[in-house]
């Protein structure tokens, strides 16, 4: 039996080793914005660039090393605009309330990961970046060439492995921006938010007319006997308070998608 040996690092990061769960996988982590539980995965673009130290939730710059080039010192506080000719942020535009003419609402940073994803390749590579300056009151563009960092360590290369380049991330920075306490975002993030990892609703069952009912996780006092979709009024669920002193007594144990009693 011949072994399978993937070359690609692509295929090597989504290698899911013996014991490890599967959101230490890139694409079922929670990493996108507003991060949760398990790694703040914006952190590694932070670095990319070599000379500059970018802000995890945006693009702003929050370090420069002059010792490479004095003149990015005129960096820091300023916003990465452009990569390469292409935008990393984009105006956004609508109506101020329902009903309304459009009008413009700002600006938004685009995904890192999309944003980002065509300059990997070129890695020992400069490119030209483009960042708005805000002075004294005024707002100026200004062109930097920056040579692009490679995204995986060299030495793991070689060695025929897979590791992320250490001059991207010191150790603990892929977490050093997540929730804390972590039970806000545990509670928060949900379905009607986004997917959670947790628990939403419990006990479910369908109904003749073939909704799905069932219970809310966070449903205190909840019993087997509690009928699904019982309404629930304020106050019912578990608070941040609560979960902040007595997380592991008031979150039932779940299997098969029953309560642990049932």
């Amino acid at each position: 039996m011949k072994k399978i040996d993937p070359k690609n690092k692509t295929a090597q990061l989504n290698f899911r080793a013996q014991g490890n769960p599967p959101s230490t996988l890139p694409n079922t982590a929670i990493s996108n914005c507003f991060p949760g539980l398990e790694f703040d995965f914006r952190n590694l673009w932070r670095r990319l660039f070599v000379g500059i130290t970018l802000h995890e939730a945006n693009f702003a710059v929050t370090e420069v090393d002059t010792s490479i080039d004095s003149s990015l010192a005129e960096l820091v506080g300023a916003f990465l605009i452009t990569v390469d000719g292409n935008p990393v942020v984009g105006a956004v535009t609508g109506p101020a309330q329902a009903g309304g003419p459009n009008a413009g609402l700002g600006f938004t940073h685009f995904e890192w990961s999309n944003s980002l994803a065509d300059i990997v390749g070129r890695a020992g590579s400069r490119v030209r970046c483009s960042f708005q300056v805000s002075s004294g009151g005024q707002t100026r563009s200004v062109e930097h060439d920056l040579l692009v960092r490679n995204l995986f360590d060299p030495d793991s290369a070689e060695a025929g492995g897979v590791a992320i380049n250490r001059e991207l991330l010191q150790p603990g920075e892929l977490t050093q921006s997540l929730c804390s306490p972590w039970q806000n975002d545990y509670k928060e993030c949900a379905c009607y938010y986004w997917a959670a990892s947790r628990p939403d609703f419990v006990n479910t069952e369908v109904d003749a007319q073939g909704k799905t009912q069932g219970n809310n996780w966070f449903q205190k006092d909840r019993n087997p006997q509690t009928p699904p979709g019982y309404s629930l009024r304020s106050g019912d669920l578990v608070s941040y308070e609560q979960m902040f002193r007595n997380w592991e007594k008031e979150l039932k144990f779940i299997i098969g998608g029953k309560d642990e009693d049932r």
